[in-house]
């Protein structure tokens, strides 16, 4: 019997050990079509049996550089975990003004729903991760998901989970009325004031968004700790599961690559996406 305890408390350890797939990629695949502009993204498969949970991967460039090459290696390590990555591309300011930059984010949600079965996706567990620019999209994805309606083409809009790095989460006060964001709103506080509250994640925070993960640098002056934490305290104050972890000395690129942050973004992700799975009882008598 005692045997039959070790054996059993063994499988009990081997299951829980991170297991790491092998993945694919496929690369420049048409999610949405605007004007005569096609947007690209590139998914990485793990190699496993049955539909597995996915992750967007949201890239930064300050709205206006960048693409889904950027941030690939958040992609891979994702999919080696066993969750299929989509990293997209969207459509960049001063060209495209806001909301352009959410709409595309939401176009390519509605699009991994409606694959689902393609690619191997449960459409019931889907998180977004991005930094910086990124970072901000997908914050904004969060509090703004919606049930499927006829606005959104009865396709639902919600994510399960979200991870912001260096992400600008208010846009509604500003010392210079917004003037440094012209090229994103396409005015300021004083002319265009619904757009600088659309893109506020914060301002939409409630008790039905997703659990939300955040990091940034301590010495970040690019996205100081104060607009990230604006979203953070919001989810906290409804009641949502939310994490901000502070990434000591870093600054805005540092952080992005900051291993125990991205460690620990990467089990909140996993921890939302996967359930928990359940010991096996080794006290379980052995009757043969």
């Amino acid at each position: 019997m005692l045997h039959s305890s070790l054996v059993a408390v063994a499988m009990t350890l081997a299951s829980q050990q991170p297991v790491e797939f092998e993945f694919e990629i496929r690369k420049d695949i048409v999610y949405s079509k605007v004007g005569d502009r096609e947007l690209l993204l590139d998914a990485y498969l793990p190699k496993k049996e049955g539909a597995a949970p996915a992750v967007l991967v949201v890239h930064g460039g300050a709205w206006r550089f960048g693409n889904r090459k950027q941030l690939r290696g958040y992609a891979e390590a994702l999919a080696k975990a066993g969750i299929v990555s989509f990293a997209i591309d969207y459509r960049l300011a001063p060209k495209h003004k806001f909301p352009a930059q959410i709409e595309d984010c939401r176009c390519a949600v509605k699009w991994v729903r409606s694959n689902a079965e393609e690619y191997k996706v449960d459409p019931t567990k889907l998180g977004a991760i991005g930094y910086s620019a990124g970072g901000h999209l997908v914050s904004l994805l969060g509090t703004t998901g919606e049930a499927p309606n006829t606005k959104n083409g009865n396709v639902d809009t919600r994510l399960q989970v979200v991870v912001a790095g260096g992400a600008p989460t208010d846009f509604r006060w500003f010392p210079d009325k917004g003037k440094w964001c012209e090229f994103l709103m396409g005015g300021t506080l004083d002319t265009v004031p619904e757009k600088f509250y659309a893109a506020s994640s914060s301002a939409f925070a409630d008790k039905d968004d997703p659990p939300t993960f955040f990091f940034n640098g301590t010495e970040d002056t690019l996205v100081p700790l104060p607009w990230s934490q604006s979203c953070f305290g919001a989810l906290k104050a409804a009641g949502v599961k939310t994490e901000f972890h502070k990434i000591e000395g870093a600054g805005h690129m540092e952080a992005a690559r900051d291993r125990e942050a991205l460690e620990k973004a990467y089990s909140f992700l996993k921890a939302e996406l996967f359930p928990p799975i359940k010991p096996r009882d080794a006290s379980t008598k052995n009757t043969q």
